[in-house]
């Protein structure tokens, strides 16, 4: 037998039945493209974000490690104490606004504020030994390569959300500058503004005495030439395109309405003295810079240690550990407060974060260890479905129970809450890049 003109045979007869089928009324394909139209629209459907409220997010940072079970998720109590070295919470507990829940008895304000928001327990990496390490995880999301640079979650946000104001920035940072908060391969375009001191301002934005306006026109004029030659000459150039971006970010934000908003004098002085100290103070920026469009804000806390060591509690530093945490308190119920009577709670998303935690037992200087398998995120506000808790950890807080949330879960939740698509892809050039590391938002979070 002739195999190849078999083969030919079969193969007009297949299409012929084939273009028959096509030709019917109600053919295969189309019923296929039913179904395939079908699924898609079922899958979308299913998988679609959860869409959030807020516009804006305060990101508070405390550096340097704070204890979840001396915070939001005590335990039973423990003695640091030379001879006994019992492990668990340093602080009693005390009952919050959410029935069945309970924080550290230094959190009196915030206990009576928590159905404000959400109390994420079961947040959790592998990066135990190394801050840096720790808090680059905690800002990107992801573990550093040799390949890409990625993007801080400030960064991100500027990306996706832009300025409501180009007189205002996107994303502003309170303490020292760091390649950890930065924009990665976004570039300097999503960069943030940095600050130290809370009064003065960004004072490299100012204006020198001696440069008059007229001086001033006549500089602009120079470099506006001179940037529209090098973008013809260097295109594609990313050094030079972000030396001109920050250039233009610069001349923006020089003018007197960011200036403005430094000016913390003009606030009632009641209401600064309900926010507190230095960390009060920034909160109170904070506050401002978002009233004012600005997209992202970081508050570290603090760049003055009053105990010592921060919230990296080794050895003595746990003995004034509270003193911390009477500050955070503080600061963190009247901005909740004061968001609130002007009706801003809804649309700012207040997340307050660490890199990770601490273990139940005490070291030999009665401080405490480090630990990223468990540790507490709170988010308020920002729309989020109040009075909730995520995950459990176990009697002592070193491990997770349920409902875990992995940081790039965190960083979803977050982006979702301000309406930014968590499966989107970003581009590193050409290369497409996933705006988190495979996260989900926490789903009962949304409303």
């Amino acid at each position: 037998m002739n195999h190849s003109l078999f083969n030919r045979r079969q193969l007009l007869q297949n299409t012929s039945a084939a273009y028959a089928a096509l030709a019917s009324g109600n053919t295969l394909l189309a019923h296929l493209q039913d179904a395939v139209r079908d699924t898609a629209q079922t899958d979308s459907a299913n998988h679609r974000h959860p869409v959030g409220k807020a516009t804006s997010c305060i990101f508070i940072w405390l550096g340097g490690g704070a204890c979840q079970i001396d915070t939001w998720d005590p335990k039973v109590m423990g003695d640091p104490a030379q001879g006994s070295k019992k492990p668990g919470s340093a602080y009693p507990a005390i009952d919050t606004a959410i029935p069945g829940v309970q924080v550290c008895e230094h959190l009196g304000k915030m206990a009576q504020r928590l159905d404000r928001g959400a109390l994420i327990r079961s947040v959790n990496h592998d990066v135990i030994d190394e801050h840096a390490a720790a808090t680059n995880r905690m800002h990107s999301g992801r573990a550093p390569t040799g390949t890409t640079v990625y993007p801080s979650i400030g960064s991100v946000v500027s990306h996706e959300l832009g300025t409501r104001n180009g007189n205002i920035p996107a994303y502003v940072v309170m303490g020292y500058p760091s390649a950890t908060r930065g924009p990665g391969f976004l570039g300097a375009r999503h960069n943030y503004i940095y600050l130290i001191d809370t009064e003065s301002g960004p004072a490299g934005l100012r204006r020198p005495n001696d440069v008059t306006p007229e001086r001033l026109e006549r500089r602009e004029k120079l470099l506006s030439g001179m940037r529209t030659r090098y973008r013809r000459q260097f295109s594609g150039f990313r050094t030079v395109e972000d030396y001109i971006d920050a250039g233009l970010t610069g001349q923006h934000l020089a003018g007197p309405e960011f200036a403005g908003v430094f000016d913390l004098k003009s606030e009632n002085p009641d209401l600064r003295n309900e926010y507190g100290n230095e960390f009060g103070q920034r909160c109170l920026l904070a506050r401002r810079l978002v009233e004012s469009g600005v997209r992202f804000v970081e508050v570290s806390f603090n760049l003055n240690f009053i105990n010592g060591t921060g919230w990296d509690t080794h050895n003595d530093g746990q003995l004034n550990q509270h003193l911390l945490i009477g500050q955070l308190d503080q600061a963190l119920a009247a901005l909740i407060d004061d968001l609130e009577h002007r009706k801003l709670l809804d649309s700012t998303l207040v997340v307050v974060a660490t890199e990770f935690g601490r273990p139940p037992e005490f070291d030999g200087g009665g401080g405490r260890g480090h630990q990223s398998k468990a540790f507490s995120v709170p988010l308020i506000g920002g729309g989020l479905k109040g009075g909730s808790v995520v995950g459990t950890t176990d009697d002592f807080g070193r491990t997770v129970v349920d409902e875990p949330v992995s940081v790039p879960d965190l960083h979803a939740t977050i982006y979702a809450a301000l309406n930014i698509d968590p499966r989107k892809e970003l581009f590193d050039g050409d290369r497409p890049v996933p705006i988190t590391d495979h996260g989900q938002p926490v789903q009962k979070l949304f409303t």
